[in-house]
């Protein structure tokens, strides 16, 4: 990832000559916040930029807060619990889970701190921030941010509704995520349609995390045992010991039927979508989150690193649409420490605790399924994100 980061920024010179020698030539640069290098690009074109965010405003006002307000200091360890400063309600984290800033610290690569400062400079000088969510979900959390950072603030989410006409929507759920996959949409569509609503767990941790070989074994057993149909995207199956992928063909044998095993990509958007999906199992990774909000489905939350323990607190204690599987460690350059993160006993009470019909559940189905209403009106004409992208492109256009 480091050497991508590096790559990127040498794009600078090339895209300018390009968009000097086209047209029409541009009038704004919108860039995602780990691009400072187009800081240089629309300064060299005097053109304004804005930086685009795919996480909610939440985790960046709370990362914004620990770092203005200091936080940290006289906090000694990286596990110490930190009430996060200038928010109303009372959230607590850990150096580890949330360092403050704009991007992720602590990487031991030589130059990544320089990096690091160089994306907070960018920042600062933006001329405004787009972000991936929509008022309606967090509107006291996206007035917080433009004022912590002093800068106009657009929500144009869920960015992925967008398309969802009904001329497209079938290609869009089918191409969300198809990159590699091994099973046709038409397949993975099928095998829901023989599911009762709502009955199914969907389980996927996105593109990046690899889980450790016992914590693979230990994911299958709980989802074994919580009696529930599921759908589990395993990321690069075929990369584990003989011992794992045994374990995987094994545990295909014994919930044939109830469960259905993806070894790579899996058609996301068109699961989520699905009547038969009831829940969803997630690294917490904002588009996954919003993605799951978008689909009106409650969360087991499972995050990983860098924003996801903030998207975590979001679903949880501020959406009130997630159930914990109450992972406090991050992993560490995308691998655990440690070989078992989370037991298979902690797992199958997750699982049944969201997929279950307890009055908490049904709660979290209602809370999901009202947010998934205000998010599709958020991106319909006359909705708060279709009008903040018209107001976008109407200050910027030529």
């Amino acid at each position: 990832m480091s050497s991508y980061y590096r790559g990127m920024a040498l794009l600078c010179a090339p895209i300018e000559s390009y968009l000097r020698a086209n047209a029409p030539y541009p009038t704004c640069v919108v860039s995602d916040f780990v691009h400072p290098w187009t800081k240089e690009l629309a300064a060299n074109l005097g053109v304004p930029r804005l930086t685009f965010f795919s996480m909610c405003a939440f985790g960046l006002l709370c990362q914004r807060n620990l770092e203005r307000f200091n936080a940290y200091d006289g906090v000694q360890g990286s596990d110490e619990p930190v009430v996060v400063p200038g928010l109303e309600k009372r959230f607590v984290v850990t150096r580890a889970q949330a360092p403050g800033g704009s991007f992720f610290r602590g990487i031991p690569v030589p130059w990544w701190e320089e990096f690091a400062d160089y994306v907070e400079r960018a920042q600062a000088e933006a001329d405004g921030i787009i972000i991936n969510t929509f008022l309606e979900l967090e509107a006291e959390y996206v007035a917080g941010f433009a004022a912590a950072r002093d800068l106009k603030v657009w929500t144009v989410g869920p960015v992925s509704m967008y398309h969802m006409s009904r001329t497209t929507l079938a290609s869009t759920l089918a191409s969300r995520g198809l990159r590699a996959s091994v099973i046709d949409p038409d397949e993975c569509h099928q095998w829901l349609d023989g599911k009762e609503p709502g009955s199914v767990v969907y389980v996927c941790f996105g593109s990046i995390s690899q889980a450790e070989a016992k914590q693979v074994v230990e994911l299958g057993l709980g989802l074994e045992a919580s009696g529930h149909p599921f759908i589990w995207a395993v990321k690069n199956a075929g990369e584990y010991d003989e011992t794992v992928r045994e374990f995987l063909r094994d545990l295909e044998a014994r919930v044939a039927g109830r469960g259905l095993l993806l070894r790579g990509w899996a058609p996301q958007l068109l699961i989520l979508s699905h009547d038969a999906v009831g829940g969803f199992v997630t690294h917490c990774g904002w588009n996954s989150t919003l993605e799951a909000i978008t689909a009106g489905l409650p969360v087991v939350t499972w995050p990983h690193f860098v924003d996801q323990f903030l998207n975590e607190k979001m679903a949880v204690e501020v959406l009130g649409i997630g159930v914990s599987v109450g992972v406090k460690e991050p992993l560490t350059y995308q691998i655990t420490k440690k070989e078992i993160l989370v037991g298979r006993d902690v797992v199958e009470a997750a699982v049944r605790s969201v997929m279950g019909g307890s009055e908490d559940a049904e709660d979290r189905r209602r809370r999901a399924r009202a947010l998934a209403s205000k998010a599709q009106l958020a991106t319909q004409i006359g909705g708060s994100s279709h009008g903040n992208l018209q107001d976008l492109v109407k200050r910027f256009e030529a």
